[in-house]
């Protein structure tokens, strides 16, 4: 076992045992003895890893988890940070999950690493923003067409050129077509938008798009029928035929359907045209993590969700170190109430979406008491 020196960090020998039985250890560069005592903190932070990562339910704990919660009940408290990522990758993939109504997590997959994590109310730009801004600029991001993502893509990650997953906008148009439709239009727009996964090449591409076109031109008098709903308004009697076309031609439009054909990308591998990577790689993981242990609280499943993330991060820091550097619900309440102290003095109202320590959206005071952190009553608006 090597033992470093608790002042320099340099490697120690034994120098005898105590009067206690307890090993000596010398420091050669420090000239100095020292004793090592046990950390039975990092050691139940560890099964509380285990425990969290697993199946295992408190209830199967001798004594049915009572002393297993008394002794993990101060890791609750932790909130993992994520890394600054200053290395450009070719492809990320971005998603957001729900683990309450207005909680959502918003996730940065490079089909290796989690890169960043940012808790919010929904998928709006500004999250996003918050998100990227602390992830160095990728050349393609494959989403699933998550609402504000765009937008923050022109401010944050200008050069990066987005790529929608096919999988996900063929989804859409069956929304809108049932998967089965009962008119001609609604069955060949059906089965048009599947074979938008046999398109393989630019020509494929092409010849696709021109079928979409023909479509439109071939059921034009049936999809300019009106009829009146019941507030006596006139609207197109095959609403949800034209939606989906729509969100077809829209994508076309933006070029996002066809990015991963996109021959000017220099890329080291296959541009992927799915979001499968953080699907099955991460939000999979996080549903079944967070079936297992049903029942948590939605700041604990909050903060399960940001344990995962953390541990699957590039180069995450060992259990003492973690325990030592990472900010806590009581430390964010003093760094909160600071900020709101000199908010008042300044005159101004912290607004929805300001980071808070560059990974905790907190948007209002009132949604940071829901999640459970508490907040001195005076500065809940």
């Amino acid at each position: 076992m090597l033992v470093r020196c608790i002042n320099c960090g340099f490697s120690c020998q034994k120098y005898g045992k105590t009067k206690a039985g307890s090993q000596r250890w010398y420091c050669k560069q420090c000239n100095i003895t020292f004793t090592q005592t046990i950390d039975n903190t990092t050691k139940c932070f560890h099964r509380f890893l285990n425990w969290l990562f697993s199946k295992e339910t408190q209830q199967d704990m001798p004594g049915q988890g009572r002393t297993f919660r008394r002794q993990t009940a101060d890791f609750w408290q932790i909130w993992p940070m994520p890394p600054k990522i200053e290395t450009s990758r070719d492809v990320v993939f971005v998603d957001g999950i729900y683990v309450a109504k207005k909680a959502c997590i918003l996730i940065c997959y490079d089909g290796e690493y989690v890169l960043g994590w940012y808790l919010c109310r929904s998928e709006q730009s500004r999250a996003w923003q918050a998100l990227m801004q602390r992830i160095a600029t990728p050349i393609v991001v494959v989403s699933d067409g998550g609402p504000g993502l765009r937008k923050a893509l022109k401010k944050v990650w200008r050069t990066a050129k987005l790529q929608r997953c096919i999988v996900h906008a063929v989804w859409q148009v069956h929304r809108y077509t049932t998967r089965r439709p009962k008119t001609l239009a609604g069955i060949m727009l059906k089965d048009l938008a599947s074979d938008l996964y046999n398109v393989k090449t630019q020509e494929d591409a092409q010849i696709w798009i021109q079928r979409l076109f023909n479509w439109r031109v071939t059921f034009k008098e049936f999809l300019s029928e009106m009829t009146r709903d019941s507030n006596d308004n006139l609207r197109a009697t095959h609403e949800r035929l034209l939606k989906a076309y729509n969100s077809l031609v829209i994508l076309i439009n933006t070029e996002t359907m066809f990015r991963y054909l996109d021959e000017t990308l220099v890329l080291d591998k296959e541009c992927p045209r799915t979001n499968n990577p953080i699907e099955g790689g991460v939000n999979a993981q996080l549903r079944r993590l967070l079936r297992y242990h049903r029942g948590m609280s939605v700041e604990k499943r909050i903060k399960a969700v940001f344990w995962w993330c953390y541990l699957h991060s590039p180069r995450p820091l060992s259990a003492k170190e973690i325990l030592k550097v990472m900010p806590t619900d009581s430390s964010i309440s003093k760094i909160y109430s600071s900020i709101n102290e000199r908010a008042q003095l300044q005159g101004i109202i912290p607004t929805w979406g300001m980071p808070f320590l560059g990974v905790i959206c907190i948007t209002m005071t009132n949604y940071l008491s829901m999640i459970g952190i508490k907040v001195p009553t005076r500065f809940v608006l």
